[in-house]
């Protein structure tokens, strides 16, 4: 947009303003122009152009028009009455006489735009204002001095031009597996290459934007890959695609960047219930679904998941949730303390009678391995940690690796492709990376291939590595490569007090029980995970807490944010997903992205079992609120979309059978020697909690069985 458009919004300030001190009206704190929100709005249209030209511009000019058609006066000389009116008739109506396009659009689209300069992030101001922050009692730093992460690790790269010819093992991902295996491969002497499609982003580099991060991602997010270049597409009903870019929800958008979403992740540790590796033999397996056992049981697994708690650093209370399973070493860090959202959820459930304890954490909760303890800051998850003390592959097992001299670290490049030999050899992997506007390839030879990208990533480059011997893509001959994409859906209650109780301290998620992982009756298979939420943002608050019945704007509006943020309780859980083979990745037959490569097309929901069992999570949470004192419930539903998510999994399930599953119990192909997987792909299902701690363990078990081939 250039200068005219420019002189044409400023042409139309008055009533800009005036509709904008409507949305956040003045009281005892600043309206929405008081603190920047037309220099917020100036600065969207500059970007958006089309929101100006066919929403904006033309919907002040027939406001204005309205006014002074009811009133004879602008409307921004009419009362505030006078104006609130006039924009709640907007609002409601379907339609207007004369009005260009819909009315509620044009209210809708101010309004979210007033809010979002209001309430967001003061970078995206011309100011530092932090008063529309100050009055919700929202505090973003830690809670004593503001940390930098200067003292984070910079991690040593190695360009294109400089790479060997050949390693011993390349990984694809520097994700949560990826690292671990990095690291304990490079310790056992082997020479290990690995692959970032992301950038190594330092801790200012992942910013700190509320519009545009990993928990809520508006119009952009903070990690990679790029906006530009990078699409995927959704398979539709009549066989068409439809184009949807990272910041989408339905793109399914894991962090790529060096440690993958453990940059970004809230870090929640759990071990899957024995119960979630046996899921057929337990509950049968629903009609429609492809249910199985995993190949592995946990007893074959805990070996594994102490090591990836003592090794990357897990903060947790040893004696917790004794129900769920054994524990043969105590965590390596004590649990971080309770909130006081954690202390009145911990009297509701002890008048239920339910057993509840902390949540397990990737987080320092004591200064580890020279990086110091929590800093209790008010946006963790969906950023990057200011005291470097959430433990992640970046700052944990990746350093491991380049510290032993063995391992190279190239960020910026995809792998195109395996190269293999009849099918049965991995032969190498094919490089990509862009060079100043110019694609520059480089083929690397390997004795070892590790897949670690992402359950989506993961399963196109197999997809995209076909060949003469594996036409449909490697470990494919039984169409199984991409199917049983899953994740988790989420659903659970929010709580509305009498008193504040929120005390910011994060990452906010602090009690949970566990009680619902199994043995739910009523024809439930398996279940899920109960635990308060993550601390908010005021504009997650804005968009994703406040009651249903709660006014959006206007004084009302205003006052709801300012009386609900503090006394607003979320309790949300993840369910045990029934893998459905329809859910799955596939080659787009129409996109590529800026390499060439077919992007994927993802496709599919989630299996009925799967909502029943969520709803099922749902009125547990509602009853837990009501104990605990809330004086209104509402639930938060499942979608019924496809699952994935930043805890996608299923697509390369492992398993004996090469019939039914694409990896062996070892986590290698079948039907290659030297061909393996290391994320959540394997996973068979993907438990009632959150899957990393698996992810990593898994990892340990794979690098190890590798560690041991010629």
């Amino acid at each position: 947009m250039g200068n005219e458009k420019v002189h044409t919004i400023s042409g139309y300030h008055p009533i800009l303003k005036a509709v904008a001190d409507r949305i956040v009206p003045a009281d005892a704190w600043p309206s929405a122009t008081e603190v920047g929100v037309l220099s917020y709005i100036e600065r969207y249209v500059h970007g958006n152009a089309a929101i100006w030209t066919e929403v904006l511009e033309p919907g002040l000019r027939a406001l204005q028009a309205l006014a002074f058609a009811r009133q004879g006066q602008a409307f921004e000389e009419l009362s505030a009455d006078q104006q609130d009116r006039l924009l709640e008739e907007l609002e409601s109506s379907d339609s207007i006489r004369d009005w260009p396009g819909s009315a509620q659009r044009f209210v809708e689209t101010v309004a979210s735009l007033a809010i979002e300069g209001y309430y967001g992030n003061p970078e995206a101001r011309d100011s530092t204002d932090n008063r529309p922050w100050d009055m919700l009692g929202f505090r973003p730093g830690t809670l004593s001095n503001e940390h930098s992460a200067s003292h984070e690790v910079d991690l040593q790269l190695t360009p294109l031009n400089k790479l060997k010819d050949r390693y011993d093992v390349i990984i694809v991902g520097a994700g949560a597996g990826g690292s671990v295996a990095a690291a304990v491969l490079a310790e056992a002497g082997r020479s290990v290459l690995v692959v970032e499609r992301g950038s190594w982003l330092r801790y200012a580099e992942v910013g700190n934007d509320h519009l545009r991060n990993h928990r809520l991602s508006k119009y952009g997010h903070n990690t990679g890959p790029s906006l530009a270049g990078n699409p995927r597409t959704i398979g539709i009903d009549n066989g068409e695609e439809r184009t949807t870019l990272p910041y989408e929800g339905d793109y399914h958008n894991n962090a790529m960047t060096v440690g993958g979403g453990t940059r970004v992740y809230g870090a929640q540790a759990w071990r899957f219930h024995a119960d979630d590796f046996r899921m057929a033999t337990r509950y049968g397996i629903p009609d429609g679904s492809s249910l199985s056992d995993w190949p592995i049981s946990f007893e074959e697994l805990e070996p594994y998941y102490e090591r990836a708690e003592w090794e990357v650093g897990v903060s947790g209370d040893s004696e917790a949730h004794p129900s769920y399973g054994r524990r043969e070493r105590a965590y390596p860090m004590p649990a971080l303390s309770r909130t006081r959202e954690a202390e009145l959820l911990a009297r509701g459930a002890a008048k239920l009678g339910w057993e509840v304890g902390p949540v397990p954490l990737l987080i320092n909760s004591i200064e580890r391995d020279g990086r110091q303890a929590c800093g209790r800051c008010g946006q963790c998850v969906g950023f990057a940690c200011p005291t470097n003390s959430k433990n992640g592959g970046h700052n944990t097992m990746l350093v491991r690796a380049l510290a032993t001299g063995h391992c190279d670290l190239i960020c910026d490049t995809i792998a195109e492709r395996i190269v293999t030999e009849n099918g049965k050899h991995a032969a190498g992997v094919s490089l990509a990376q862009e060079v100043t506007g110019n694609i520059v390839r480089k083929q690397v030879r390997a004795g070892h291939v590790v897949v670690a990208a992402g359950a989506i990533e993961s399963a196109r480059l197999l997809l995209n590595s076909s060949s003469d011997a594996e036409p449909d893509g490697i470990g494919n001959r039984n169409g199984l490569v991409g199917r049983n994409l899953q994740g988790h859906v989420y659903s659970g209650a929010f709580g509305l007090y009498d008193e504040p109780f929120q005390d910011g301290l994060g990452p906010g998620v602090s009690i949970a029980t566990l009680r619902f992982a199994h043995g739910n009756g009523g024809g439930i298979i398996g279940g899920g995970l109960l635990a308060n939420e993550f601390t908010r943002l005021p504009l997650i608050h804005y968009y994703r807490a406040l009651a249903p019945n709660a006014p959006r704007w206007g004084i009302a509006g205003k006052d709801a944010m300012r009386t609900s943020y503090l006394r607003t309780s979320q309790l949300m859980g993840p369910i045990q997903e029934i893998p459905n083979p329809e859910a799955r990745v596939r080659l787009s037959k129409t996109v590529k992205d800026r390499f060439g490569i077919p992007v994927a097309m993802l496709s599919g929901s989630v299996h009925p079992e799967t909502i029943r069992a969520s709803r099922m999570l749902a009125d547990k949470a509602e009853e837990w609120q009501w104990a605990s004192g809330a004086r209104q419930v509402w639930r938060a539903n499942p979608g019924t979309g496809l699952s994935g998510g930043q805890h996608q999994s299923g697509t390369l399930r492992m398993g004996e059978d090469p019939a039914s599953s694409v990896t062996d119990p070892s986590g290698r192909v079948h039907g290659y020697d030297n061909l393996w997987v290391c994320d959540g792909s394997v996973h068979v299902t993907n438990g009632g909690v959150n899957p990393v701690l698996t992810i990593m363990a898994l990892a340990f078990r794979t690098a190890d069985n590798l560690v041991k081939q010629p």
